[in-house]
């Protein structure tokens, strides 16, 4: 078995310094060495097969070149989008990605702030339902940058945690007013506990009433398509008759389209249905969902150039504020 090819074979192969194999390969700043000696030293790693060893790179550069991305539930369709977006850019960077699942539980969600701390990772992206700002005080004390993924605007003070977020308040009333202008007067709506799906329902109470319709709201423990079917039996069994109803994300709205189905109510001749984060399934299920568009994956992108910046230096002082868009598709369900 060959020895394993070492920066010091790559220097002499390309005749240079070692110190300068170590730069270009390291990720570090370059602009001291040509670019036509970078390509050089590259293609001798690759022809050679050489393959930085990120143990030994993380204890002399104390830097993993690791981002943790932290979210509630890797098995929602929305979160993948927004891991793959992180990663988009986090290896363009050459960084990596680490995707750790809390299922919101608070206990989770601090067992992998903890995690974070003990030089794990350089760096965390994060989806956090429960979790204060407080919380994130440790990681940032130790230079490891926090990005929040959020769906409302929120403040760290003069903590330098940065926020993404979409307006889910403003949404849930886009999408009310929507299919009040259809001419719905009965408008029901499931959802689950925590997370986003608070301000979903309040901006869908806040339209209603504007409007002077009464809401009827059905509240699951979880925003599965189980959960779903079960608010729409909840729903249709009160006796009020909903001509639609919206769900506070998809998967939600899939099993309420489900349970529509089961009762042999046309969609949406009877009742309409309205979706949120346009997962994947959503253009899958029949008739078609539709939803309001997040664009998890933008999200996961400026999350990851945001951290990078900070773990650049590019990036300094309070934390940032950025409002992403959002955007109602219309498709067969309305």
């Amino acid at each position: 078995m060959s020895p394993r090819p070492t920066q010091k074979d790559v220097a002499i192969r390309a005749g240079v310094s070692q110190a300068t194999v170590s730069m270009v390969l390291g990720g570090a700043t370059t602009q001291s060495v040509s670019a036509e000696t970078v390509q050089r030293i590259r293609a001798v790693a690759e022809e050679l097969g050489y393959v930085p060893n990120r143990f030994a790179q993380a204890l002399k550069t104390r830097r993993t070149m690791t981002i943790a991305c932290i979210v509630p539930d890797i098995t929602n369709p929305f979160y993948p989008g927004l891991i793959r977006g992180v990663q988009k850019i986090a290896q363009d960077r050459d960084y990596d990605v680490i995707a750790v699942n809390t299922d919101g539980v608070p206990a989770r969600e601090r067992h992998f702030l903890d995690w974070a701390r003990q030089g794990r990772v350089d760096g965390v992206v994060g989806v956090f339902f429960t979790v204060r700002v407080q919380d994130f005080v440790p990681l940032l004390d130790i230079g490891i940058p926090v990005v929040r993924i959020e769906s409302a605007k929120k403040r760290g003070g003069d903590l330098a945690i940065d926020d993404i977020f979409v307006d889910s308040h403003a949404a849930a009333i886009s999408v009310t007013e929507h299919l009040i202008a259809k001419g719905h007067r009965r408008i029901a709506m499931v959802a689950g506990t925590g997370g986003p799906q608070g301000v979903r329902v309040e901006g869908y109470r806040d339209a209603l009433a504007r409007a002077g319709i009464e809401p009827l709201v059905a509240i699951e423990n979880d925003f599965s398509e189980v959960a779903g079917f079960r608010a729409a039996e909840a729903i249709l069994a009160t006796g009020y008759g909903p001509t639609a109803i919206f769900a506070a994300n998809d998967l939600m709205a899939i099993g309420v389209m489900q349970a529509l189905r089961e009762r042999n109510i046309d969609i949406p001749g009877q009742v309409a249905v309205f979706g949120f984060d346009d997962i994947s399934a959503a253009r899958l299920v029949t008739p078609p969902l539709s939803t309001v568009a997040q664009f998890q994956d933008r999200m996961g992108e400026k999350a990851a150039e945001i951290l990078i910046e900070r773990l650049s230096g590019t990036r300094s002082g309070k934390g940032t504020i950025e409002e992403m868009p959002f955007q109602l598709i219309e498709r067969g369900t309305v």
